[in-house]
Order: C-alpha cells, then structure tokens, then sequence
C-alpha cells in the first residue's frame, strides 16, 4: 500500500502523492486545469487567451478605422472573446486559490479524515448487530440507530466520495472503493450511478432535460406524501430501479453487478439471522427496511432543497461554469448528524462541491471560506438557507417547485 502509517487507501511505497491534479504546475495559468476529470474541464468552457485573439497586436480600435464593416466585424467578435476571457478568468482565479490550499494540506486533511470516519462506521457495525439482539426495547432501539447511522455514512457519504474519486488518488483504488460502496454497500450499478450523478448532475447541473433535478419530481404524488412519507421507500425501490438498469448492461457487466448487489444484501440479512438471533425471515427483513430507511426523510429533502427552487438553464444557453454552480446550487448550514452522515459536500459546502467535485467533504469545508469570500467579492451569488426554510418553501410552492415545468433563467448580459 503506502509508507504512511493508518492510510486506507491505495498508493506507492516511498512516494509522496501529489494532491490529485498533477498537471498544475506544469499548465500556463491560462490553460488551468479544473478539478476533475477529462469530460468535466471539456464542459469547464476554459480557454486560453490566445483562443480568442486577446495577444493580438492588432486592436479593437485599428480594427474599427481601418477596416470598414468587415473590420467593425472583427472587432466585435474580439470585445466578445475578451469578455469571454475574463469571465473565464474568475474561475481559473478561484481555481488558483483553491489548488494553492490543497498543495499545502497533508494526506489526512485530503482524505484521511474521510476515510476514517467511514472506518468508524464500519466498525460501529458489531455493536449493532449485537444491539439489535436485545429483547429490551430500549437497547433495541439504540441498535436501530446505530445501525441506520453506520449505513447512512456508507451508502451516502462513502458512495459519493467514491462516485468522485475522491477517496483514493490512485485511478485503480478509486474504481475499486466506487464498486465497493456503490454496488456492495449501496445496491446500485457503479456505472449507472456515475452516469448519472457525476456525468450529467455535475457536468450539466440544472441545465434543462439533463441535470435539472427532474428524476426527484414525482408529480402525482400529494406534498404529504412525497415530503413525508415516500422517501420511506427508498431501500426497497433502490435495488428495484438498479435491475431494471442492469439490462441496458453488457451481460459480463450486469451479472457482476448483480453478484456484489447480492452479496451486500444477504450479507446484512444473514448476520441478522445469526448474530442478531431474528427467528424469522420477515422479522430480519423488516428490520433491515427499518434501519435503511432511517434517513431517508433527509436524503430525499437534501437532494431537492439546493437545487430545485433556484436558477435552471436552457441547454442552448447556458453560462459559464462559475455562474452556473453559483446561481444553481445551495449550501445548507452546519448540522452535526447530517454533517457526519451525508457529508460537507453535500450539506453545508454543495456549492463548493459543484464547483470543484473531486474535492473529498474535509476539503470542502477546508476551502469554505476562501470560495465563499471570493465570489463575494465577486458579487457573484452564494445562496444558503435552513433545512427549515427549504422544507417550508417546498410544502407552500410544491405544486410551482415539484409538478409544473421549471421556468428557464436567462442571465442578461452574462450568456
């Protein structure tokens, strides 16, 4: 593995890893690389200044006495790439700031705090299985909670850092953690999990028809029912919808997925039967809906409440990245359960997250006050509202946020 003492995933002996874009250094500042990878810089619309005339020597103002129409032509089209250029520049500026921090912070503040707390909740997981063997009501009901709680950081936190890459810097650790998490722990199709959230959530986020939220939006179901009641479905219709997504699988594929969804399944069921000591197959099944559905109510709120509601896009017309995450996504505040269950990226820091998605949840909260100082500057958005507000806005306008079409954002003088 590495020469570092307790670290949890994969590397090379004797090496100090770089912090994950280790073309940084080696790029011209208007060629800088973005966090993630190859698809997103494509869909970050960087570009150098050289792309779009600005070291040309000759000028807006030559263009429009010399050259007639065709020049005042030419001349718009350069003020336009200069306007371009500089919009892009904020983000390659931001980026700066943020990669400045993530070279200066050591392995356990890049993921080793992440990875320890998944730790943790695997190991909580023996005292759970032995809790929920109680006949005392109490004792049982903490194993309940201990339980749901190991499973909400491994099928949440864990399954999103591992979609990103985030818990590995090593290509190989990182495909290995997303099928770990994903399909073992999570009951869903690595493949279809990342297609769906990192390749068009983050690459087209709250763009119309592809990362608009829409797959949240059950329109026939009452406000009471899909706030409070059908999130509780969750854990069975989880690895219902992974098998209808098996057959657009190659069969090699789809077999393997299925094997580990499976094994992650009966694995919880039949430690419930022998180490909890359930007389009855429904009896351990019911138990196993039980603690997956602990937190449901939050995940499904948290997935609609910081983008829904906010600025959606025509994919004709949309901004630039940094007015795109900006106008479209939502921080939450601190809440110590949600924080260590979900997540930084996914509670207080999403705005963050969006901006810069292979960053794991520590690193979030780490370049918090940095992005969030700049884009004020900037006076650029920096949207946050309570889990309280968000629920009661989504109850009122739920016909307007949750059945109807979402009206398109047009961004004067920015698309």
């Amino acid at each position: 593995m590495t020469s570092e003492p307790g670290r949890c995933v994969g590397g090379h002996r004797g090496e100090e890893r770089d912090p994950g874009w280790k073309s940084w250094e080696e790029e011209p500042s208007s060629q800088l690389d973005l966090p993630g990878n190859e698809w997103q810089l494509k869909d970050t619309g960087v570009v150098s200044l050289e792309a779009v005339g600005q070291d040309s020597p000759v000028t807006n103002e030559t263009r429009l006495k010399t050259g007639g129409a065709a020049g005042r032509k030419a001349a718009v089209v350069q003020k336009k790439g200069t306007e371009e250029t500089e919009r892009d520049s904020l983000m390659m500026e931001l980026t700066g700031l943020v990669q400045k921090v993530v070279r200066e912070s050591s392995w356990w503040e890049r993921q080793g705090i992440d990875c320890s707390i998944l730790l943790s909740a695997f190991l909580s997981l023996p005292a759970g299985f032995l809790l929920l063997g109680s006949s005392q009501a109490l004792v049982f009901a903490m194993g309940v909670l201990l339980m749901g709680t190991a499973h909400a950081i491994i099928t949440v936190k864990g399954t999103h850092l591992a979609s990103h890459g985030a818990l590995s810097e090593s290509r190989a650790w990182g495909g290995f953690w997303a099928v770990f998490f994903i399909e073992v722990c999570g009951s869903f199709p690595a493949k279809a999990g990342i297609e769906a959230h990192v390749k068009l959530h983050h690459a087209h986020t709250n763009v119309i028809g592809l990362g608009d939220s829409s797959t949240w939006r059950i329109p026939f179901l009452p406000r009471y029912v899909y706030l409070f009641l059908a999130p509780l479905a969750v854990p069975v219709l989880t690895p219902l919808v992974a098998l209808g997504l098996l057959k657009e699988h190659a069969p090699g594929l789809a077999l393997r997925t299925g094997c580990l969804m499976a094994l992650g399944l009966y694995s919880q069921y039949w430690l419930l039967l022998h180490i909890s000591g359930f007389q009855s197959s429904g009896s351990a099944l019911l138990c196993m809906l039980l603690c997956r559905a602990l937190f449901s109510l939050p995940y499904i709120h948290v997935n609609i409440f910081q983008h829904i509601g906010l600025a959606m896009f025509s994919p004709h017309r949309r901004p630039k990245r940094i007015y795109q995450m900006t106008h479209g996504v939502l921080n939450l505040p601190r809440n110590p359960l949600l924080d260590w269950t979900f997540g930084h990226s996914l509670i207080n820091c999403h705005v963050e997250h969006h901006l810069f998605p292979f960053l794991s949840d520590h690193m979030c909260l780490k370049v918090k006050p940095i992005v969030s100082q700049y884009l004020r500057e900037k006076q650029l958005p920096y949207h946050e509202d309570t889990y309280l507000s968000r629920l009661r806005l989504f109850f009122d306008k739920y016909p307007e946020l949750m059945v109807f079409a979402p009206p398109i954002t047009d961004l004067v003088g920015i698309q």
